[in-house]
């Protein structure tokens, strides 16, 4: 017979044991609602990402500081990279966002006489979708063209990590840059942030495209016309642009940059030199923003190349870091390359097909970049490139 006092214990109600048995009842309802919170919040942020990109640069970075705010975007960005690689491993990646219509005309490609347009076979990772890895002729409304585009996927544990790139003819385009209102330097040495009238009335106009970080994210030099809106510096990838040659990239060490600059950029460390791969160099250790910290950040990113021959390739997109970056670039023919603008809505490319009278219609590459044609003819407060015909 049991006694009393065992079958009391062995009737007594059993307390399940969770990793929050030891903390007040309420902190697993404050811990559900700071999950849900923190998940509706990245759900705002995806959906209105030009306001969080606007919020961060102009509310969080002069409030709380660039440490602070780079932690949280890596939160966020690190967030978003799991819910990919969850999403996408029940789900195959969508290259659709790349099948932007251009006013075309459907014409042969035999005019890339200057253009390596071979298929690129170095980075097969994932069965092919259509149009992947081979290039295509973009039209802007007439029967030249003058690039040409493809993507590539050159993270072999990201299928859904494209690079969209741009390869363009600089035989017959020529290359110039733009200061913004307000970046990068400063409200007390604005530039024009536009592209010029005289250009836009020329109706040769091509293509834009992004320039580099913020003048507080690095202070990298910037010379447009004899204007330095930021002095350059020492051991950082460099664009110089040249009235009467074809543009370069180079690593800037105070040499003599060469005759006829009409421009220069900067913007961190080289990501290919000589074509070599080198974002694993000392440089990439430097402690500014976009580096470090960011590197791991699987975000948007843009970058520009030049192939042995003179010509330009640009590369973007979603859920690359800098490596996955200058593959892509590295793939595409580039030999040196350096990273430009990241995250979205600072990274786009703009085709313009001209209408007459100095009017232009303006798309971006992919229907996920943001449509920045409209503040490249009227406005805009950062720096970009532009392409004309010549």
């Amino acid at each position: 017979m049991v006694s009393g006092t065992k079958l009391k214990k062995k009737n007594k109600k059993q307390t399940l044991k969770t990793p929050f048995s030891k903390f007040p009842p309420f902190f697993g309802v404050i811990f559900v609602v700071l999950i849900l919170v923190v998940f509706g919040f990245y759900a705002i942020i995806r959906a209105n990402q030009v306001f969080a990109a606007n919020f961060a640069d102009n509310i969080l970075r002069p409030v709380i500081g660039n440490k602070a705010t780079i932690n949280i975007e890596a939160v966020f960005f690190g967030l978003e990279d799991h819910v990919n690689r969850v999403k996408y491993s029940f789900v195959k990646s969508d290259p659709s966002q790349f099948t932007q219509v251009y006013t075309a005309v459907s014409q042969p490609a035999d005019n890339f006489l200057q253009l390596d347009l071979k298929k690129i076979s170095s980075l097969l990772y994932f069965p092919l979708f259509a149009g992947e890895d081979e290039w295509t002729p973009i039209y802007n409304g007439t029967s030249e063209a003058l690039m040409a585009k493809t993507f590539v996927r050159p993270d072999p544990q990201r299928s859904y990590a494209f690079a969209y790139l741009v390869k363009m003819d600089m035989n017959n385009l020529l290359l110039s840059s733009v200061a913004g209102i307000n970046e990068p330097g400063g409200k007390n040495n604005p530039g024009p942030g536009k592209i010029p009238s005289v250009v836009q009335k020329s109706n040769n106009l091509v293509a834009a495209f992004n320039g580099g970080f913020q003048e507080k994210d690095g202070h990298y030099g910037m010379i447009v016309n004899g204007k330095t809106y930021l002095p350059l510096q020492k051991n950082l990838a460099t664009l110089v642009i040249y009235n009467g040659a074809k543009p370069k990239i180079v690593n800037y060490t105070g040499q003599d940059l060469g005759q006829n600059v009409v421009g220069i950029r900067q913007n961190g460390p080289m990501l290919l030199e000589n074509s070599k791969d080198v974002t694993s160099s000392n440089a990439w250790n430097m402690q500014t923003w976009g580096l470090t910290t960011t590197n791991s950040m699987y975000t948007w990113r843009s970058g520009i190349g030049i192939t042995k021959n003179g010509n330009l390739i640009y590369a973007a997109g979603p859920s690359l870091v800098p490596q996955t970056l200058a593959a892509a670039l590295k793939a595409a023919g580039a030999v040196d390359a350096m990273q430009l603008d990241i995250n979205p809505v600072w990274v786009r490319f703009i085709i313009f097909t001209p209408l007459g009278n100095g009017l232009y219609n303006y798309y971006p590459l992919t229907k996920d970049m943001t449509n920045g044609g409209y503040q490249d003819l009227t406005g805009y407060q950062k720096d970009f490139f532009y392409l004309i015909k010549k």
